[in-house]
């Protein structure tokens, strides 16, 4: 499923095709993705000029003049194309295609530039909704959602507090996204091997014994915690600047791959010499919470 780099790099494709453009008329062609589209999903979206494109974790946000907010979702095989008027969009040959088969093409919006914006979706996990912007925070999606781990406010004293008490590994605590937003298995992998972490390490050690407050750790980040949030900083600014990581579906809206897949230090490395400098370790992978865990054993403590 594409993770935070993958949907901003989605986003900054979509904003000069989409912000201050009016929505003429939207193209429903099927009755549902995940969910069912709302019955009134199209007349709440035809007519509407898109204000401004955001991101909420793994969410793109399209602010409408009228008020309301179209939420979506890329799911695991979700993705947008821009066609310009006239133009026949060909994307070459690549090891990792996006797919091109149009009975995937399951809504389109038609914008009064004469630009197409088109999602493509074969698996069927994304979602979209139109959601009132004054309910915003009540709304199921994002309501339970940790913060941004761009934001201002994500440090290594608000993960601390996050972690503290926790009986949970490290890793698990990073991809509940309670704790922080948007991060995946790929960038936890990345962000605790920079950070030199084991992902089986208890995410409560991210924070110090002391002020307990009921019965649960609440002291201050301890240097685990600085290195993780820095490593966390890193390689997500690193994995945006390169167009995010194209593993299987995730393309640009331009058609181009992303290339930080070959930045990777131990994701997908299984076998091979750690990357560490002076370490003569292995990278392992070994299956954690149902999903594939990749480190190095001698450097990650």
């Amino acid at each position: 499923m594409p993770e935070l780099p993958e949907v901003e790099t989605v986003r900054r494709g979509l904003q000069p095709a989409m912000e201050g453009v009016k929505i003429i008329k939207v193209e429903a062609r099927r009755r549902d993705l995940r969910f069912p589209f709302q019955k009134d999903f199209t007349a709440r979206l035809d007519g509407q000029t898109v204000t401004g494109l955001g991101r909420r974790a793994k969410y793109l946000m399209a602010d409408l003049a009228s008020g309301d907010v179209l939420l979506m979702h890329l799911g695991m095989s979700g993705s947008f194309r821009v066609l310009r008027e006239g133009e026949q969009h060909t994307f070459g040959e690549f090891h990792h295609p996006r797919n091109e088969e149009r009975i995937h093409d399951h809504v389109v919006f038609h914008m009064s530039s004469g630009a197409a914006i088109i999602f493509n979706d074969p698996r069927r996990f994304g979602c979209m909704k139109v959601i009132a912007r004054s309910s915003i925070e009540d709304e199921p999606l994002l309501k339970d959602l940790g913060p941004e781990p761009l934001g201002n406010e994500f440090d290594a004293a608000m993960l601390a507090r996050a972690c503290a008490g926790k009986t949970t590994s490290l890793k698990a605590a990073l991809l509940d996204q309670r704790v922080v937003a948007g991060l995946g298995n790929i960038y936890v992998c990345e962000a605790l091997f920079r950070a030199h972490l084991s992902p089986r390490r208890l995410a409560a050690t991210l924070a110090t014994k002391a002020g307990r407050r009921g019965g649960v750790a609440g002291g201050e980040p301890t240097d685990h915690a600085e290195r993780l949030v820095a490593a966390i900083h890193a390689v997500l600014n690193e994995a945006i600047k390169a167009g995010g990581s194209s593993l299987r579906n995730h393309r640009q809206t331009s058609g181009d791959l992303g290339y930080f897949q070959h930045s990777f230090q131990v994701y997908d490395r299984e076998g091979e010499k750690c990357d560490s400098p002076g370490c003569d370790g292995i990278v392992r992978r070994f299956t954690q919470n149902g999903r594939s865990t990749f480190w190095c054993p001698k450097c990650q403590k």
